[in-house]
């Protein structure tokens, strides 16, 4: 009886530390920015091994924002300072149009234009509301001290 405990107790031991260092190891990856397709205001950034938390989303956009600005001029602000930019997963690459529900870019020929729609994060800012992070879980806002919060938009009428 004892024989198989210890054993059982090493094999989830084990389990644990393969899982753990796979985690490690997917949330280390540096995320590798395959292109950028602009339309006006609203870019379009391809990428691979992006954050999967939100924080962690967030926290990369922060610490990489200048050198998107300085290697792909985005974001690109209209005449009111509006933008959008939304980060697509990469997936399998450039595939050809299906008609319905891949995301095809006008700034290349056809045929392999498109990709599979998987946004894993935007940045969106405006006048009024500033700066949104758009994320799977929810949408936090950029407060003007800096901080970052959960975002609700949740109107009360008086």
């Amino acid at each position: 009886m004892r024989v198989k405990n210890k054993k059982s107790i090493i094999l989830l031991t084990l389990a644990g530390c393969v899982l753990l260092g796979y985690w490690l190891w997917l949330s280390l990856r540096p995320v590798e920015i395959i292109a950028v397709h602009d339309n006006g205001n609203h870019s379009y950034v391809l990428v691979r091994s992006f954050p999967s938390t939100d924080n962690g989303k967030i926290n990369w956009w922060l610490e990489n924002k200048s050198s998107l600005k300085e290697k792909y001029s985005i974001p690109r602000p209209s005449s009111s300072g509006n933008f959008t930019i939304i980060f697509w997963l990469f997936g399998e690459g450039y595939k050809e149009t299906d008609g319905y529900d891949r995301l095809c870019f006008d700034d290349m020929p056809p045929p392999l234009n498109c990709i599979d729609k998987e946004a894993v994060f935007s940045v969106n800012n405006s006048k009024n509301l500033g700066t949104i992070f758009a994320t799977y879980d929810g949408k936090y806002q950029r407060q003007k001290n800096g901080d970052i919060v959960k975002f609700t938009d949740e109107f009360e009428f008086k």
